[in-house]
């Protein structure tokens, strides 16, 4: 099965791009009108966060994001065949707090959030810094699709860490100095193993392993957002969170990352994943423990 998912779409990724966005524009029209994928989740969850945009506004955040759907889809087809220098034509990165971290010996960890196009992120991103370039991920349960996603994301010399045993992945590069990206606005498992605070002006759990691993090794963690310049042309912008957050109260780096997430998408709405549920977990009192913003539950 493998073989043969893996020669279809192989073929596919010769097409020219100008071809590829063709079919990638009928896609996202039969996405977005025909099949509705997920449409109420992806405009429920706008309304939510832009309540004081008209519906003709949300409407068009949706067909945006829809078209940057469907286009992450397409572009990460085509990394199967694509050289180097292809990738680096399509991203650009200021690496001045990457360089200087790296240079005094630290480690790093980058937290970032489902922004487009974040497969053509992980391909980039090893080219271009001196660390060892570690992603922690979730198996896809249909293993030929496994597979062909590891090839896709190791092919420029990324290191895959499983999600479901990266305590014991992570052991092997411990003597490393390693650059660890970390999605960081997942949904928790359970909402009273998250920390909660506000989110676009609604209580959001969040999950604790991206700041309670820094704090345990002390690691900087550098904040990511990728954003589009032009078609298939991406940009990333980097802000250090904390060289030091074992200095930090507990849920201050996470509330410094949600803050700076929130603003990402604010920016450029168009480019984060809306059809994740995010708001699955409605607030309970029960919750409050948990509760790490300095405003209170709104």
């Amino acid at each position: 099965m493998y073989y043969l998912v893996y020669g279809i779409l192989y073929v596919f990724s010769l097409l020219p791009m100008w071809l590829l966005y063709i079919i990638s524009d009928i896609l996202a029209i039969l996405v977005f009108v025909v099949i509705g994928y997920r449409r109420k989740v992806i405009l429920d969850n706008i309304a939510i966060a832009f309540p004081e945009k008209s519906l003709k506004e949300r409407k068009k955040i949706a067909r945006q994001f829809y078209h940057n759907f469907v286009d992450n889809f397409i572009e990460t087809i085509k990394l199967l065949s694509v050289s180097p220098a292809w990738i680096n034509k399509r991203f650009a990165l200021d690496s001045d707090p990457f360089q200087k971290l790296y240079a005094d010996g630290r480690k790093v960890q980058l937290h970032l959030g489902h922004n487009f196009n974040w497969e053509l992120a992980n391909a980039f991103m090893p080219m271009h810094t001196e660390f060892e370039f570690l992603v922690v991920y979730m198996p896809i349960k249909n293993k030929a699709m496994d597979r062909l996603f590891m090839h896709l994301r190791t092919r420029t010399g990324s290191k895959m860490l499983p999600a479901t045993n990266m305590r014991n992945a992570i052991v092997h590069y411990r003597h490393s100095q390693y650059m660890l990206a970390l999605v960081a606005d997942q949904a928790p498992g359970s909402p009273t193993n998250a920390y909660w605070l506000n989110f676009f002006g609604r209580p959001t759990p969040f999950v604790r392993g991206p700041e309670s691993g820094a704090r345990i090794g002390n690691i900087p963690v550098v904040f990511a957002e990728i954003y589009k310049t032009s078609r298939g042309k991406y940009r990333v912008h980097v802000e250090v969170g904390s060289e030091n957050p074992r200095e930090l109260p507990e849920g201050e780096l996470t509330r410094r990352y949600i803050r700076f997430l929130e603003s990402s998408i604010r920016k450029h709405p168009e480019m984060w994943l809306w059809s994740h549920r995010r708001w699955k977990h409605p607030w309970k009192e029960e919750y409050s423990k948990f509760w790490i913003d300095t405003d209170p539950v709104k």
